[in-house]
């Protein structure tokens, strides 16, 4: 049996919702996401299937490095207090508000929390 060339992009989602109420090992055999083996066994290869599931309806799961150098973490909007006592905010989030080096803030501290305002930013109920 020959094997076709697994279906990518608007033809996957086509084909995906043609087959309806079919397992989602079913769809990915039909959609071509098989291998066979030296002894003939089928497998499907659920990982490739839904990677490209993920890809035809445009999700970005993967984080983009916009500049040079390695991608890094993802923004998580959370951290943790190092075992020096620092508080690393990360270059996702410097990144994500397009701050510049030398670029400065304002700490207020509360009760819990700390609140940073970069000087001379209007604040966000002005805006």
């Amino acid at each position: 049996m020959t094997q076709d060339k697994p279906l990518t992009g608007t033809s996957l989602l086509e084909k995906v919702r043609e087959l309806g109420n079919l397992s989602k090992e079913e769809k990915a055999r039909s959609c071509g996401y098989y291998t066979q083996t030296k002894n003939g066994i089928e497998r499907v290869n659920m990982m490739k299937f839904l990677n490209a599931l993920i890809d035809a309806e445009g999700i970005e799961l993967d984080s983009t490095s916009e500049g040079q150098g390695r991608g890094g973490r993802s923004a998580s909007y959370k951290i943790s207090v190092q075992s020096n006592g620092n508080l690393l905010i990360g270059s996702a989030y410097t990144k994500k508000m397009g701050l510049e080096p030398g670029d400065e803030f304002e700490i207020t501290l509360g009760r819990k929390h700390i609140h940073l305002k970069q000087v001379g930013a209007p604040d966000e109920d002005e805006e």
